[in-house]
């Protein structure tokens, strides 16, 4: 009798960090009966480890961790993964919350929050990672700037510039509407995620950021213009 495989799809990988057990228990059990695989740590010091080891398509990462809190584990994942990381933030952590979204966290929800809501953005978000994966990239070159989606590569005056993924998408985004205005909540939404209430001035730093990179005098940009109570413009 000839050997039949049948293709599976490879379940969806989550890296769950907390060092609260009856939170990592009650989101274990859930994500796992949801069809989810599930790995878990309890310090920010193991997370750093396992997201390198273990390559999950999703990291829900506490802020108040031992050895190395959420955010600086946020920063280390960050330097070697694009990976989308939801961080878990108490109600006071207000600072802690646009911090950790400007050192590339993708989305954040707060202490105590319902099941249903987590289990609700965990799927979303894994939703956008297909979403942009099955769009068709195409490199967009603006006078001395050329932008290739599909390798994540920037070229900027015949030097190549690495950029952080936030950074990278919002660029992505005004180029691809180079001429045209950019409002700032066009650009939480489709860089941040339609469903992140983060305030403005987290766009004002990236792109703070962006000019940096890539203008000639980062004070007077020719490029990434601002235009007053409206948004941003990419401009040749």
């Amino acid at each position: 009798m000839p050997h039949v495989t049948t293709a599976i799809a490879a379940k969806k990988k989550i890296l769950l960090v907390d060092d609260e057990a009856a939170i990592v228990h009650s989101l274990r059990y859930n994500l796992e009966k949801n069809g989810y695989a599930v790995a878990t740590a309890g310090d920010g010091r193991t997370a750093v480890t396992l997201a390198q080891t273990e390559h999950p398509d999703l990291v829900v990462l506490d802020i108040m961790l031992p050895l190395l809190d959420g955010i600086e584990a946020c920063k280390e994942i960050r330097r070697s993964s694009t990976v989308p990381i939801i961080m878990l933030t108490a109600k006071d952590q207000e600072f802690d919350k646009v911090l950790a979204l400007e050192l590339g966290a993708d989305d954040y929800v707060t202490k105590p929050f319902s099941l249903g809501e987590i289990m609700a953005r965990i799927k979303a978000r894994l939703r956008r990672v297909e979403v942009d994966a099955e769009e068709r990239d195409e490199s967009i070159t603006a006078g001395d700037i050329t932008i290739d989606p599909s390798r994540q590569r920037l070229v900027v005056r015949g030097r190549e510039v690495s950029l952080a993924p936030k950074e990278f998408r919002l660029l992505n985004v005004l180029m691809e509407n180079r001429g045209r205005i950019v409002t700032r909540q066009m650009l939480l939404e489709k860089v941040w995620g339609y469903d992140f209430e983060g305030e403005h001035q987290t766009i004002s730093v990236h792109i703070r950021w962006l000019r940096e990179k890539i203008e000639v005098d980062p004070n007077n940009p020719r490029h990434i213009i601002t235009i007053r109570s409206r948004g941003y413009m990419f401009r040749e």
